[in-house]
């Protein structure tokens, strides 16, 4: 099932679509943490991830895949993958319930930062000097979203919610950006639909195992809104992974800034959180170097398919 290689409008909304309900899921995790029955990560985190296999289950049936779209030749390479991917979705969910909503997106924004990063110590990756500036202005502004979690309140004292809070988000950040490289190490032997499978199958029993900390009983309404954020992530990453099969990836990838405006207006029309002119100056300097970063490598891969066709034999 190839994707016609000229429908990058079918991918921009796609990608819009996905980021959407991720923005949506992330809300609805926020707000059952903030709620009186305060449900833990770890509790969130198996909700998330079991009630997205069934929905990842229909996808691969309906695209006639299930019969090999779930096979695997790296079984421990899903396995550390589950690891840090779901260490990564357990601080970011930890991070909402103490932080305001577009805070924890914008500090999430550092993830793809640190690919760059991470790339280069892990992978032997070679960056040019203009991605790593950006990655530094990036990473700048990054810095300038947390500094107010750093700062004293108005009796003196530092706010020791908030500063956990950021540390959370930041660490999920760098988890993320961690278990992107162990993705691309996966995506040389392995399908798309089995690493989405195999780390939902891995982060439902880790998220299982927390259950001797301190779960709690949702009562109907609460556990309806759990159930809807595996569901919102099964389909939002069925969306994200088709998305880039419409589409290059250095035109659709930008869109995932639209969550900061998502984030915007949901933090101000659902929680009461006012975006801070200093939590927009870090975030605008963050999406600013992502999307340069983007564009740059979009110019070298034009540049290199010039000299290919350069090379090529006429005739």
């Amino acid at each position: 099932m190839n994707a016609p290689p000229d429908s990058p409008i079918r991918g921009i909304i796609l990608k819009c679509l996905s980021v959407t309900l991720f923005t949506i899921m992330a809300s609805i995790i926020k707000a059952t943490s903030d709620g009186g029955l305060g449900v833990p990560p770890g509790q969130q985190v198996f909700f998330r991830s079991f009630f997205a296999i069934p929905v990842i289950l229909l996808w691969l049936a309906w695209r006639k895949e299930l019969s090999v779209g779930l096979r695997t030749y790296r079984p421990m390479g899903h396995f550390y993958r589950g690891i840090i991917g779901t260490a990564a979705m357990g601080l970011g969910f930890a991070g909402l319930s103490l932080l305001p909503f577009p805070e924890v997106t914008a500090i999430g924004y550092a993830a793809p930062l640190l690919v760059v990063i991470f790339a280069a110590m892990f992978l032997g990756e070679r960056v040019r000097l203009f991605r790593l500036s950006m990655v530094g202005l990036g990473l700048a502004g990054v810095l300038i979203v947390l500094s107010p979690q750093f700062s004293v309140t108005d009796g003196g004292m530092p706010d020791y919610q908030r500063r956990l809070g950021a540390a959370l988000t930041l660490g999920g950040a760098a988890c993320a950006a961690l278990a992107q490289i162990f993705v691309r190490k996966l995506v040389q032997q392995e399908r798309t639909s089995a690493i989405v499978f195999w780390f939902s199958i891995t982060s439902t029993v880790l998220g299982l195992l927390t259950l001797p900390f301190g779960w709690v009983m949702p009562d109907a309404g609460t556990a309806a809104l759990l159930i809807s954020v595996g569901i919102l992530g099964g389909i939002g990453q069925i969306f994200l992974t088709s998305a880039y099969r419409f589409g290059e990836a250095s035109l659709i990838a930008p869109f995932e800034y639209v969550s900061m405006v998502l984030s915007v207006a949901i933090g101000w029309y659902v929680f009461g959180e006012a975006a801070t002119p200093v939590m927009l100056l870090g975030a605008s300097l963050v999406i600013l170097a992502g999307i340069l970063i983007i564009w740059r490598e979009r110019q070298l891969g034009l540049e290199r398919n010039r000299q290919r066709k350069a090379m090529t034999p006429q005739g």
